[in-house]
């Protein structure tokens, strides 16, 4: 350990990362910034050579910061894990879906965690930081990596850190985010600690990795249940004539006792439309029933219904008409703003509501220039933006905002409009013809 704790300080520790996504990559830059050699691991091919030619594939980690690794020498990525065996920490970065009955998929912990057992050796620490059900460090990860003899706190370390990326924002990367980090020895403890202690300004030890994964959860729980009744509401005020973003903003005035969440269209990206559904699994174990949880993703799931019904009543208040035939613009895929994820966006189950009502749509997104093919959505696979011309948007007969991407001019899409109908509250400031524009 003295050894290891010293190659830590000296910076001849060197890091593996499997697992080159949103999470992946930004922590593969905080290690090497730190003077820390790092090693890539995917499966993804493409990903592989993209970075090893100094390519980002995700918007808000710009290339020139891929070329600065590489350019390096100290950062190469690769789809060969034997070279797991050359480093001395392995962060697994995977992710962990929803089956379609909504359980908890830990296929890629799994796979990657039998990958990873052909080239362990004694004095390797591998920590977990997919998001997941508490015992799953423990239950799952432990076993496969003790399969051929090797101990975890005598032989081989094993912790567990959930990753806390906040994808597009700029008032926080991965150094300036405390990293919770817990184990069920007080070795890989402190193994762990050291690691993630030289990259980040706070580390926050936790008694063991079930409380580490239930911290994340928590996290995100918490999220899910606050917008869930931040939509409650807005479906509440709407029918009283009542401005859910005007009762927000004059609420968090308050300086105390009060935090604002936002209503939109549906719950999007990774974290938030899954966790929740991870701790529920896990609690039936116990014979504990999850009532809260449960609502509150009941809640977010109808929002897409909601906003197809409120967009068809905006079109029939409008134009006399309803969905059938309707030309619709869908602005925004993404499923929040300023970022090109598409991953559990609401915008997409829209899309598809819309088109088994028969409407016409489109989209613009100037983050997602093409939807790729998902398992969920595969009918809008291959859809492109349109450009935002005059021409184009007038040929629209409304405009539904999902995505408030920042540089996207709203005045100049209501004046282009004859309707909008806006989930985010993105008009908000919009003074001239607001006639046109309906809060949904």
């Amino acid at each position: 350990m003295e050894q290891l704790l010293q190659a830590i300080d000296e910076r001849t520790y060197t890091v593996g990362i499997v697992g080159l996504g949103y999470v992946g990559l930004p922590l593969a830059r905080g290690f090497w910034r730190k003077g820390f050699g790092v090693s890539g691991f995917d499966i993804d091919q493409t990903k592989v050579d993209a970075l090893n030619a100094g390519r980002s594939y995700i918007r808000h980690f710009p290339s020139h910061e891929v070329e600065a690794l590489v350019a390096s020498g100290s950062f190469s990525a690769s789809t060969d894990f034997s070279g797991l065996k050359d480093v001395d920490a392995i962060l697994i970065c995977v992710p962990t879906p929803l089956t379609r009955y909504r359980e908890p998929d830990l296929s890629y912990i799994v796979s990657t965690a039998e990958s990873i057992l052909p080239y362990l050796r004694q004095g390797h620490l591998v920590s977990l930081e997919s998001t997941t059900y508490p015992g799953t460090t423990q239950e799952v990860v432990q076993p496969i990596l003790e399969r051929h003899g090797l101990k975890v706190g005598a032989d081989i370390f094993l912790a567990f850190s959930p990753e806390r990326e906040d994808p597009a924002n700029p008032e926080f990367e991965t150094s300036q985010i405390p990293k919770v980090v817990g184990a069920d020895d007080a070795t890989s403890q402190t193994l762990a600690v050291a690691v993630y202690g030289s990259i980040v300004e706070r580390v926050v030890p936790v008694s063991s990795s079930a409380t580490a994964e239930a911290v994340k959860l928590s996290e995100n729980i918490f999220r899910s249940v606050n917008i869930a009744l931040a939509n409650e509401l807005k479906l509440v005020y709407d029918r009283m004539d009542i401005d859910i973003w005007e009762v927000i903003e004059a609420a968090k005035t308050k300086p105390f006792g009060y935090m604002p969440f936002y209503p939109g269209p549906g719950l999007g990206g990774h974290c938030i439309p899954i966790d929740p559904f991870y701790l529920t699994w896990k609690a039936r174990e116990y014979s504990v029933a999850t009532r809260f949880i449960e609502l509150a993703g009941e809640i977010n799931t109808a929002m897409p219904d909601h906003i197809v019904s409120r967009l068809s009543r905006a079109l029939d208040e409008r134009f006399g008409k309803g969905l059938n035939g309707a030309r619709v613009l869908v602005c925004g895929v993404a499923y929040k703003k300023n970022v090109d994820d598409m991953r559990e966006s609401p915008a997409l189950v829209i899309m598809e509501q819309l088109q088994q009502r028969k409407a016409n749509i489109a989209y613009y997104d100037p983050f997602v220039p093409v939807i790729t093919h998902t398992r969920e959505h595969a009918t809008l696979a291959g859809m492109r933006s349109i450009d935002f011309t005059e021409e184009a948007v007038r040929g629209f007969d409304v405009a539904l905002i999902c995505a408030d991407h920042d540089g996207v001019s709203y005045p100049t899409l209501v004046d282009w409009s004859k309707l909008v109908v806006d989930t985010r509250n993105a008009t908000y400031g919009v003074s001239e013809n607001r006639d046109r524009i309906v809060k949904a």
